[in-house]
C-alpha cells in the first residue's frame, strides 16, 4: 500500500456531529476532501443545509442529517438511516460541545458560588452525554461488523484546567477518560477493527469564544486572549483546517495499530510552562 493509499478514505462513511459548527464543518470537509461521504448532524436544518451545499459545491460527498445529539431517540433514527443506505457508517466524528456564558466563572461578575447548577449539568450533557450517546447509535453497527474509527473532540481545558470554565473542562476531562475506556472495550470485545482516539485543539477562534479573545472594536487581543498568545509557542490561534491532517490520520489505514490516545494539536500550549 503507498502512502497516499494510507490516508485515503473513499468508499468510507462519516458522520460529524455538530458538523455545522466551525469546527466540525472543517472536519466534515476535510473528510470528504479524503474521499468520504459524509453526514452532517447538528440542530439546526438550515446551518446544516448549508453545511452541506458547501461541501457538495467543492466536490464532495455529504447529506443532511438534523438532529440532536442528546436525543437518543434522534440518533437511534439518524443511525437507521444510515445503515438502510450505506450499511452502516465507518468514522464517528464527536464534535458537538461547546460552553455557555452562565456556566463560565468570571472574576468580579460570576464566581464559582454563584453558578447555577442547571448551567453547569447542561455544560456536562452537551459534551460528555453529546460524546456517548451518538457512539452508542452509531458505534452499535461498527461492534457488529467489527470495523470501525470514532474520534472525539476534546480540549486542552481537560488536562490542564484553565480558569473560568470550570463545567467545560471537568465535561471534556471526562471524555478523554471515556475516549480510553471506548477504545479498551470495543478492541478486548470486538476485536482490533474498531478504534477510539480523541483530539485536544488548543485556541481556536469561534462564535462562542471570539468576544472574549478579541476585542470587537479594536480587533486588539482582550487580556485573555495575550494570555493564551503569550503561552503558545507558536504565537496564534488555531485555524480549522489546522485539525484537518490530524482527524484524516486518525480515521485512516495510517493509523490502524493507534487507538486509546488523545493528541494536541495547540501551537505547542501544552508543551510550554510558561517560563
Amino acid at each position: 500500500m503507498t502512502t497516499s493509499h494510507l490516508f485515503d478514505l473513499t468508499g468510507k462513511v462519516a458522520v460529524v456531529t455538530g458538523g455545522s459548527g466551525v469546527l466540525g464543518a472543517a472536519l466534515a470537509g476535510g473528510l470528504a476532501d479524503a474521499g468520504a461521504t459524509v453526514a452532517i448532524i447538528a440542530r439546526t436544518p438550515l446551518k446544516v443545509a448549508e453545511t452541506v451545499d458547501r461541501i457538495n459545491a467543492a466536490g464532495g460527498k455529504a447529506m443532511a442529517l438534523p438532529a440532536d445529539v442528546l436525543d437518543g431517540d434522534q440518533m437511534a433514527l439518524a443511525a437507521e438511516r444510515l445503515n438502510d443506505l450505506y450499511g452502516g457508517v465507518d468514522i464517528l466524528v464527536n464534535a458537538a460541545g461547546g460552553n455557555r456564558p452562565d456556566a463560565t466563572a468570571t472574576p468580579g461578575k460570576n464566581t464559582f458560588f454563584d453558578l447555577p447548577a442547571d448551567a453547569l449539568r447542561a455544560v456536562v450533557d452537551l459534551n460528555l452525554m453529546g460524546t456517548l450517546i451518538p457512539s452508542q447509535a452509531f458505534g452499535k453497527t461498527m461492534a457488529q461488523r467489527r470495523s470501525g474509527v470514532i474520534v472525539n473532540i476534546s480540549s486542552m481545558a481537560a488536562d490542564r484546567p484553565l480558569t473560568r470554565v470550570v463545567g467545560y473542562g471537568g465535561a471534556k476531562a471526562a471524555v478523554d477518560n471515556i475516549t480510553r475506556w471506548l477504545a479498551v472495550t470495543l478492541a478486548q470485545q470486538y476485536g482490533a477493527g474498531l478504534r477510539v482516539n480523541a483530539i485536544a485543539p488548543g485556541f481556536f477562534l469561534g462564535d462562542q469564544n471570539r468576544a472574549l479573545l478579541i476585542d470587537a472594536q479594536s480587533g486588539e487581543l482582550t487580556p485573555r486572549g495575550g494570555q493564551i498568545i503569550a503561552h503558545t509557542p507558536m504565537a496564534r490561534f488555531g485555524n480549522p483546517e489546522d485539525l484537518i491532517g490530524t482527524l484524516v490520520w486518525l480515521v485512516s489505514d495510517a493509523a490502524r495499530f493507534v487507538t486509546g490516545i488523545v493528541v494536541p494539536v495547540d501551537g505547542g500550549f501544552s508543551a510550554y510552562s510558561g517560563v
